[in-house]
């Protein structure tokens, strides 16, 4: 079974020397892009195997991996690399992304026309076997996680208040925010759930 982790060729032999790197340090390879242009990027998605990763763990893997890479010399040109987080509306690129984020709204994308159509929008259902399971407006459809081009979480109230209160709950706080309204976002929620 393929993944969306890497998409051209370029990328899955760019994956298979980072991975391990990333794996050594005890983080999951999330996604890998190489994008061209007169300035190349190479950008990496890494997250902790529970998942979440903070800046300064951005920075270690970084340099990791600049110095594998350095030997390696995959890529003839000059580039930048940039590692990050997968973000609030990350993408899903494993199967398990859709079984860990069942329940949240998401935006898919088929490489062939699937019932006259490419484009999925609805609430992940969780997996089955190999299926994606999908609640559209037309009820629950099943797509083979290969059938996919494309898939990311799309960035939502819900979804925004659920990532802070995990945040919250693993405690990191992100500097922007306060503890007070750490506490009005789980106060909301939870009078949310007693109604």
């Amino acid at each position: 079974m393929t993944d969306l982790v890497a998409k051209t060729a370029m990328d899955s032999r760019l994956a298979e020397i980072v991975r391990p790197v990333i794996e050594d340090m005890g983080f999951e390879l999330v996604r890998i892009r190489l994008q061209g242009g007169k300035s190349p990027l190479l950008q990496i998605m890494a997250e902790r195997p529970e998942g979440g990763i903070e800046v300064d763990e951005c920075a270690a893997i970084s340099t990791a991996l600049s110095a594998v890479l350095d030997v390696e010399d995959p890529i003839l040109d000059a580039y930048t690399l940039e590692v990050g987080s997968p973000g609030i509306d990350r993408p899903l690129t494993r199967l398990k992304d859709f079984d860990t984020f069942e329940g949240y709204e998401a935006k898919l994308e088929t490489h062939e026309l699937i019932d006259g159509r490419k484009r999925f929008k609805g609430i992940l259902a969780g997996v089955e076997g190999t299926e994606v399971l999908v609640n559209v407006e037309e009820g629950t459809i099943g797509l083979e996680f290969e059938w996919l081009a494309d898939a990311k979480l799309v960035l939502t109230d819900e979804l925004i208040r659920e990532m802070l209160k995990a945040r919250k709950a693993a405690g990191v706080a992100p500097k922007d925010l306060d503890e007070t309204q750490f506490d009005e976002i789980a106060a909301d929620d939870d009078a949310a759930q007693e109604e």
